[in-house]
This record gives structure tokens, C-alpha cells and sequence, in this order.
């Protein structure tokens, strides 16, 4: 019988096994400032308004949180982190942070060329088996509003509704989602020659379901012999569960593999208040426990039906990582199934990464890089979600003044 080694995110010799002394004392600085809500809160505003008006912030910037989170400013950059996680069994997924939007048609073309040069990049990196994309980097965003308007009008699966909105917009833009649609088809085509995973963030949920549905339709294409195409499931949305379930019968209909990438959520206080001002029910959990219950259970349910899902289990909750390695080990299946791939953000829970990693799991940290000025709202995000994540800051920064100790006692 396959023997499984004991996995304790309390170990932090492996967690920060990678990080100097000096690398250390300054993640150690930087989480303890935020750990002040005030600081923050000043960071946010004046950052961004700072860069904006051109004062030179960006070495302070690039200094602080942009090397505890940020990969670097571009791909090559990008190797040299890539390089040292590979030292520690830890994969990356490449996120670059870019929007189409300004430049119209132009942007979006560009933005996709771009995706495509990342994926062309990560087939040569041994240790960059995964990119994402983000649709609305290369499709108008009230397109795809009107898109799903229109398609909660109609009736019917997912994949019926979506076709008959498409079909029932004008004929310039159903020309214009035709090249949404194209940038798609070439995103996938490439990933797949290439092998590289292409995973599809989530967006705000008034603009989800057509981005469900293309998603959908190039699993169809591109997962018939394994996955290469992986769609976002939310779940602190109430209806998400179901969703992973409803995705599993089209895959098992349509002889597909499900990617499914499992979040808890980003956009919360934004979708509650558009629910609360355009006087819809919230879409949004009631509250944590049943988030974790849903993504607890859309755990269960994935590694269950393992032939025909290929899941990433993203997240920094300690619990739904070690629940994960238990299911698998209960089914005697091996920590590292090709079918079965964990993920943190960089810069963050290392002690889950690392020690998944030291235990044999297939695990990766997800790397955003981009121009300084392009990665602020991301940062920004962090800062906050540090802040306001109940004990996550502490946590971060007890295990670091944890392994300092241990090193120098």
C-alpha cells in the first residue's frame, strides 16, 4: 500500500526554505505595515495617484510589495523567479496583466498577440505549465453586458441561451463577437500546439455567463484527450456549486475533460452593492461558512469524478488544501495526479505551497507580471485583501517571525 508522508503547514523551515535571511526581514516589514488598516488605506489612495502624476515612486514601489507579489516587470524577468521555485518542486502560472479596452479593436488584438507571445514563452520554461487570460482583455466589456442580459431573458441550458442571444444580436455585433471569438479560438489553438494550460479568469457576474459559455465551447475543442483550457468557478457565488455540477454533465455529454479551476471569490463588495442599487437578490453567499461549504463540497465532487475533472484548487485556506490530499489518499490515488493541481498567489501562504510541494504534490504559485504601472490595481488588491482577510496577515506574519526565530535562536 502507497505510503503518504505527513503534511503540516506549520513547517517552516520548508515554507521558507527558499527566502533569504534578508528576503525574510523585509516580507517581515512589509506585513507588518499591513497589518495597519490606516497605512493601507493612505497606501491605496496615494499610490495610485502617485504613478499617475509621474512622481518618482516606482523604485519605493518596486522595492516593497511589488518583489514580494510581483514576478517582475517582464517575461524574462519573470525566469529568474520561475527558476528558483522550480528549485523547490513549485511550478508557476503566468499571469500577465493586461487590458485591452483603450485602444478599441487595436487593444484587443495587441492583448491577444500578447497572451500569445506568454504562452509561446512558457512552452520553452520547463516550470511554466500554466497561463491565464482575462476575456475582457480582448472583448468590449458591454458587449458581453449585453450579451448576458440578453441571455437571462432566454430560456433553456447555458449553451442554448447563449446561442440564441448571440444569434439574436445586430449584425455588427455579432460580427464583433465573431472576432471575440476568433481571438479565443487562436489563444486555445496555440496553448494547445504548445501545451501550455490556458486558465480563463472570472469576472464580475453581470458579464459571466457568455464568458462561461465561450470557455465551454473551447473545452469542447481543445479537452478531448487531456486539459488544456481550465474556466474560473467562484464560490462565493450561491449558484456556483450547481454551475460545477451542470459543467460535469455537459463534459460527460460531450465527451470533454471539465477544467475547473476552484476560487472563493473577488469581487464581493462590488457585487453586493450593484445587487443592493439596481434592486436584484445578491448573488453573493450570505455568509463565509457557506462559501466554504460550497467550495469544500465542489472539492469532494471534483476529486469524485477525477476521469472527467481536471481541477486546480487555488486557495489559501489550509483546510480545503489538507481535505484535497486526504480525498486523494482515501482513493489511494497519488498526491501528484496529473488531474489534481494546487495554487497560491506569490508572495503569499508559502507555508501551504512549500510543504505541498516537500510532500509531492503538483503545486504552483500564481506570478503576475507587467510594466509597474499595470500591476497597481493588483497590488492594490493585495494590500487590501491582507488588511481585511480575517487573520491572514497575522498568520503570514507569524510564520515569518516563526522561521526567523528558528534560524537565529
Amino acid at each position: 500500500m502507497e505510503s503518504y508522508p505527513a503534511i503540516s503547514f506549520d513547517n517552516t523551515e520548508f515554507a521558507f526554505e527558499y527566502k533569504s535571511d534578508k528576503e525574510l526581514r523585509k516580507a517581515r516589514f512589509l506585513f507588518s505595515s499591513m497589518g495597519r488598516p490606516w497605512l493601507v488605506k493612505i497606501g491605496t489612495r496615494l499610490t495610485p495617484w502617485a504613478i499617475k502624476t509621474g512622481l518618482p515612486v516606482n523604485r519605493l514601489i518596486r522595492d516593497t510589495i511589488f518583489s514580494q507579489f510581483v514576478g517582475g516587470e517582464t517575461l524574462e524577468e519573470t525566469a529568474v523567479v520561475a527558476k528558483k521555485l522550480k528549485g523547490y518542486n513549485v511550478q508557476v502560472i503566468l499571469d500577465y496583466g493586461v487590458e485591452g479596452g483603450d485602444d478599441g479593436e487595436n487593444g484587443f488584438d495587441h492583448a491577444t498577440e500578447e497572451f500569445i507571445r506568454v504562452i509561446k514563452y512558457a512552452a520553452t520554461q520547463s516550470n511554466i505549465p500554466f497561463m491565464s487570460i482575462k476575456i475582457t482583455g480582448f472583448a468590449r466589456f458591454t458587449l458581453l453586458e449585453k450579451l448576458d442580459d440578453m441571455m437571462h431573458h432566454n430560456t433553456g441550458t447555458l449553451m442554448k441561451r447563449y446561442l440564441k442571444a448571440v444569434d439574436d444580436l445586430p449584425a455588427d455585433e455579432k460580427e464583433e463577437w465573431h472576432r471575440v471569438r476568433r481571438r479565443m479560438m487562436n489563444i486555445c489553438e496555440t496553448a494547445s500546439e504548445k501545451k501550455v494550460n490556458v486558465l480563463v479568469d472570472a469576472e464580475e457576474t453581470w458579464i459571466q455567463d457568455p464568458v462561461d459559455a465561450l470557455t465551454i465551447l473551447m473545452m469542447d475543442a481543445f479537452n478531448k484527450e487531456k486539459p488544456i483550457v481550465y474556466n474560473t468557478i467562484q464560490l462565493y457565488r450561491h449558484d456556483r456549486f450547481k454551475f460545477l455540477k451542470d459543467s460535469w454533465e455537459a463534459a460527460e455529454e460531450r465527451k470533454f475533460i471539465l477544467g475547473a479551476k476552484l476560487v472563493r471569490g473577488a469581487y464581493m463588495e462590488k457585487e453586493r452593492k450593484r445587487a443592493a442599487e439596481n434592486n436584484y437578490p445578491s448573488p453573493i453567499q450570505p455568509d463565509k461558512e457557506s462559501t466554504d461549504r460550497d467550495y469544500n463540497a465542489s472539492l469532494v465532487f471534483s476529486v469524485g469524478h477525477i476521469d472527467r475533472i481536471a481541477v486546480i484548487v487555488a486557495s489559501h485556506n489550509e483546510y480545503s488544501n489538507l481535505l484535497t490530499t486526504r480525498l486523494l489518499q482515501e482513493k489511494k490515488l497519488p498526491l501528484d495526479h496529473p488531474h489534481v493541481h494546487f495554487s497560491q498567489l506569490y508572495g503569499m501562504s508559502d507555508n501551504i505551497t512549500f510543504n505541498l510541494a516537500h510532500a509531492g504534490c503538483s503545486v504552483s504559485k500564481y506570478l503576475p507580471f507587467g510594466p509597474i504601472k499595470d500591476v497597481i490595481p493588483y497590488l492594490m488588491r493585495r494590500a487590501q485583501e491582507n488588511t481585511s482577510v480575517k487573520g491572514q496577515t497575522g498568520r503570514e506574519l507569524g510564520l515569518i517571525k516563526k522561521e526567523l526565530h528558528r534560524r537565529h535562536e
